[in-house]
Order: structure tokens, then C-alpha cells, then sequence
């Protein structure tokens, strides 16, 4: 797998402590225009949500990748249960060589209704993570010719201890999506210090606590659902009552930062501090969606030397 410097420490000056998180949705209309905004902005990476289950949604990859100089695009996540390791590993490899070290492949088990949907059976994550992972060491040590094709950096959306060290031992590192710090924290001590760590920190720019919850809860409710953010949760020390419904103030708190630009930066803050090496933010607009104009109020506090 190749990496800028071919080692962890390119990658983190390349992606930068701060990136965005959006949905696929965000860039519909105009990929490289949004891609190039989120650049000029100085934000490190954009990570693309939805699972990218299919070519389409790579080619939204492609637009923002080519919209943009330096910008690193990222996948947080591709579902494994989407694509056959070969069929992924020849498009990422397309992309790493048109715009070589600017695109990050972040790898997911998704959850049991949408891989349902595809038409899977949803047993023995971690072993079906493990066994994709080979499928993409072998399809990526050979091309046509039998040598070896450009392939970028994995990392893998982990949560529990055994997907964290499958990520340590198998990846660049760790993607944890719907963490609060204390689980960056947990994290770190898993993997050590050597693999990335890039956390996604939702937040709503709103100074009004009853109303930020009201859209922090909107974004909350159908993850609450999932078995695997609940047993997240709940190894964390939240209970029944926090995750029942929308989620308890201390819960909806912690997982979504509101308040005042300060307020919010000092959340993103805290997963630095307790030791990721990027924070992938996804500001949420009130009436869902992506809210673009928090990146520019944002963008001073959270990129500051």
C-alpha cells in the first residue's frame, strides 16, 4: 500500500489535524465545486459517507479529486459487502494514479439492515473485514502484466477492541464514526501510536442548547437503533436510558458538539487531545443536510497553527 512518504507520519501532515465529513449528498450538484470550496478553506480532507456502494459513487470521487490540488478525498465508509475485492481494488487504483497520494480508502461493516438490502447475510463481521482485506493484498500485487498496481492507504471503520486491532495490524489505521473523545482515547491505547486515528465529530453551530438538540437528535435517531453504535455506547457507560428514543441530553451532548464556534472547537479539540491525529467534522444544518457555511465560521478556530 503506498502512503505520501510511505509512512503514517506523511499521511498526517497530508490529511492535516481537521477535515470534513459529508454524505454523498453534499456533493451531488457540484463535486469539484464543493471539494474546491472545502480546499480553499484549508481544511486537510474531505471524507465522503453513504457506503459508496457502486461506480457512480466513485465517480464523485473522481469530480472532487479533480476539482481540487492538494485536497486528500477520503471513503468513510465503503461497505465491504458492496464490491468484489478486485472489482475495488482496480477502481481505487485508478483514482491513486491519476492523483497520486490524495485519496484515502476507508473500509466498513456496515449494519445489518443495509447489508441486508444488498442481499448479504450480516454474520462474522470482523472475519468477513479480515477476508476482504486479503481479497484486496491479493488483487492489489498484480496487475495485467503481473506487477504491481498503485494502491493508497486503508484505514477501517472500527469501534470495538478486535476491529481496532484488526485495523492496527491490517490497515493505516482507524476511522470511528459516532465516538465521543473518550472513545479516541480508548482508541489510542489500542492502536498505539504508529496508525492514524480520524474520528468523525458531528456538530451544529448553535448557540440555543434546545434547539441544537432538536437537529442533534433528528441526525441521532436512526443510529441510536444500530446494534453496533449502542454496544459502542454502552461500553463507553451509557445506558438504557441515555440510548432510549432520541438519546438522553448527556448523550446527545457528547456525540453532537453545538454552541458557540468556541464551544465547538473545543469538542474537536478534545478527540486531538485525546490522541487522534484528524478529526473528520460533519456540520449539520437545521434542516438536515449538510451546513456548508459552518466550514468558513468554523475554519479560523479549527485550522489555527
Amino acid at each position: 500500500m503506498s502512503s505520501p512518504g510511505a509512512s503514517a507520519a506523511g499521511w498526517r501532515e497530508s490529511l492535516g489535524r481537521v477535515g470534513v465529513w459529508v454524505g454523498p449528498g453534499a456533493l451531488e450538484q457540484d463535486p469539484g465545486g464543493f471539494a474546491a470550496r472545502v480546499e480553499l478553506l484549508g481544511y486537510g480532507a474531505l471524507w465522503v459517507g453513504g457506503s459508496n456502494p457502486d461506480p457512480k459513487s466513485f465517480d464523485l470521487l473522481e469530480a472532487a479529486l479533480s476539482g481540487t490540488l492538494r485536497l486528500v478525498v477520503a471513503t468513510g465508509i465503503t461497505s465491504i459487502w458492496a464490491w468484489e475485492p478486485a472489482a475495488l481494488a482496480k477502481r481505487v487504483a485508478a483514482l491513486e494514479a491519476a492523483h497520486p497520494g490524495r485519496f484515502v480508502l476507508g473500509l466498513g461493516v456496515s449494519h445489518a439492515p443495509a447489508v441486508e438490502r444488498l442481499g448479504h447475510r450480516y454474520t462474522r463481521p470482523l472475519r468477513a473485514m479480515d477476508g476482504f482485506l486479503a481479497g484486496l493484498d491479493h488483487a492489489e500485487g498484480r496487475d495485467a502484466d503481473g506487477g504491481s498496481s498503485p494502491a493508497p492507504p486503508r484505514v477501517l471503520a472500527a469501534l470495538g477492541q478486535r476491529m481496532l486491532e484488526l485495523a492496527r495490524d491490517r490497515s493505516e489505521g482507524a476511522h470511528p464514526y459516532l465516538t465521543p473523545p473518550a472513545h479516541t482515547e480508548r482508541a489510542r491505547q489500542i492502536l498505539g501510536g504508529a496508525p492514524l486515528l480520524a474520528p468523525e465529530q458531528a456538530l451544529v453551530l448553535e448557540a440555543e442548547p434546545r434547539q441544537a438538540r432538536v437537529t442533534a437528535r433528528r441526525y441521532l435517531e436512526g443510529y441510536l437503533r444500530l446494534p453496533n453504535y449502542r454496544a459502542n455506547l454502552e461500553r463507553l457507560g451509557y445506558d438504557e436510558e441515555d440510548l432510549a428514543g432520541q438519546g438522553s441530553d448527556r448523550l446527545v451532548d457528547v456525540l453532537v458538539a453545538h454552541g458557540t464556534p468556541s464551544e465547538v472547537a473545543a469538542q474537536v479539540r478534545a478527540h486531538l487531545e485525546a490522541g487522534a491525529d484528524h478529526v473528520c467534522v460533519q456540520p449539520l444544518a437545521h434542516g438536515g443536510g449538510t451546513d456548508a457555511g459552518a466550514l468558513e465560521v468554523l475554519a479560523p478556530l479549527l485550522l489555527a497553527p
